[in-house]
């Protein structure tokens, strides 16, 4: 929480859009667009499992800034 709580503060115009959500048993996969200042954006991928207790026990992500240009229409969505 306290990274979460320190990156909001440090980039308040930062914004996440939750792009898909899948959940199956103790497994979450996240799939999110960042914009972040100066138009940076990103694609994320975040898994977690939770424990029995409902916690996060593993934590695994992937990041892929999205280029500014491309050679091709297609998104990255």
């Amino acid at each position: 929480m306290a990274y979460f709580e320190r990156m909001h503060r440090e980039y308040p115009q930062k914004s996440i859009e939750f792009v898909r959500c899948i959940a199956q048993a103790d497994l979450v996969a996240l799939h999110t667009h960042q914009i972040w200042p100066d138009d940076d954006q990103y694609v994320t991928m975040d898994f977690f499992r939770f424990d029995a207790m409902g916690k996060i026990c593993e934590h695994w992500d992937s990041i892929q800034q999205i280029p500014k240009t491309s050679k091709n229409p297609n998104t990255m969505y």
